[in-house]
């Protein structure tokens, strides 16, 4: 079967090359992944799945089985934008090939892996399910901001509970286990507005908020952690005030803070750290999580709450342990095995709902949102080798997972 697989694969490898070309010529911002989806859509319909549709929130679903047991490759389509145009040193958007190699925005990040994913789907309709599984390859929409949102509306809405979700982020063809949680906080002062030209008779938000900088700083030096996951961290990323006008005293301050959240870290006991901070009680600043409003490019609309918890895989999990072996069988060396820096739809099938999840994809994570987006098509493929012979193996029973799913971060 290895052998049949990896003929399979490379029989394809012009058809996943001119596919991803095509995609990546794409712009796919988060919110504007219509035409992506449609061409994905077209894709998967004369692959020869058998069920394909676009969900209510713009995510693109494609099965092929009708097994009981499911199992879902997920790749995300939208991208980051382009940034600075002339940093680039091709189009990002030419989907240009050189070299065994595919430039362009989102080429890495990460319609590379699902180029893949969606080609093993032909490649497991061509040579045939086992006659328990079923296999479900998402395009799904709106990760780049809002991480995970995508699959809790599929677990929530659609009522998809696969076995085990595997993600096609870039791993440099590396098992990732998983990753450190993400969340926002905004920390407020109150001042009270007066003429600028005698700040005395006010109370200036800024000067409250200034010694809480200094002392965020501090917090993330003590952050300590001894997980593979690394320490978490903590910063401003942005300070913004309120005033009358730019001749009054400012009113309000309020400073942004990205917290990455190691292993045991949740969002109440990040929040509790930044709540304890002398500057912050001295101050009586308000401490709040963000909600963002996100309008997807079907319409669907989502109140969202930024946060992102924490997962991690054992090593000794049997799904572990079976793609390690599938990897080793497949391959001829065993795999390295590692976790990502960057947040992934994990957040959700994992950190949310307990739902077994893994990471195996094409090209890079440091090229990620760089103007150096690139995948090699060998990667594309061998990752496509890898999909299909991870569906096609003896997955063991993974954890039952309840129907009772843990509570959602949107509201």
């Amino acid at each position: 079967m290895n052998e049949a697989i990896r003929r399979a694969a490379e029989s394809h490898r012009e058809a996943m090359k001119d596919l991803l070309c095509e995609i990546v010529s794409i712009p796919s911002l988060c919110g504007q992944e219509g035409e992506v989806v449609e061409r994905l859509r077209v894709a998967m319909e004369d692959m020869g799945y058998d069920d394909v549709r676009v969900d209510a929130m713009g995510n693109l679903l494609g099965r092929i089985g009708s097994g009981s047991r499911l199992i879902a490759i997920d790749g995300h389509c939208d991208t980051v934008g382009v940034g600075d145009p002339s940093s680039w040193e091709v189009d990002p958007f030419g989907g240009e090939y050189r070299n065994g190699v595919v430039f362009g925005r989102g080429a890495v990040d990460q319609k590379g892996g699902l180029t893949s994913a969606v080609c093993a789907g032909k490649m497991l309709k061509e040579i045939g399910l086992p006659e328990d599984v079923s296999l479900l390859v998402v395009a799904s929409v709106y990760e780049e901001d809002v991480e995970g949102v995508n699959w809790q509306h599929l677990v929530m809405e659609e009522k998809i509970a696969p076995e085990i979700v595997l993600l096609t982020e870039p791993t440099n063809m590396e098992i990732k286990l998983g990753q450190r949680g993400r969340m926002e906080m905004r920390v407020t002062t109150r001042g009270l507005s007066c003429h600028g030209s005698a700040p005395e008779r006010g109370d200036n938000a800024i000067y409250k908020v200034t010694p809480i900088i200094k002392e965020i700083e501090e917090l993330h030096n003590r952050l300590e952690s001894a997980s593979i996951l690394g320490k978490g961290s903590i910063t401003v990323t942005d300070v913004r005030s309120t005033a009358p006008s730019l001749c009054a005293v400012p009113d309000s301050a309020t400073i942004h803070l990205d917290r990455r959240l190691s292993e045991g870290e949740t969002l109440q006991s990040a929040m509790r750290e930044v709540r304890n901070l002398e500057t912050v009680r001295e101050s009586g600043a308000d401490v709040s999580i963000p909600r963002y409003e996100i309008t997807t490019h079907t319409g669907f609309e989502r109140l969202v709450e930024a946060y992102y918890p924490t997962w991690l895989m054992d090593r000794d999990d049997p799904v572990v342990l079976a793609a390690a072996k599938v990897f080793e069988d497949q391959f001829s060396s065993k795999p390295t095995m590692g976790v990502w820096q960057f947040s992934t739809n994990g957040v959700s099938t994992k950190g949310m709902y307990g739902i077994p999840t893994f990471g195996f994809g094409p090209g890079r994570e440091e090229l990620a949102h760089t103007p150096n987006d690139q995948v090699k098509i060998d990667d594309v493929v061998r990752a496509a080798e890898f999909y299909a012979a991870f569906v096609l193996s003896h997955i063991p029973d993974s954890q039952d997972v309840s129907d009772q799913f843990g509570p959602l971060s949107t509201r």
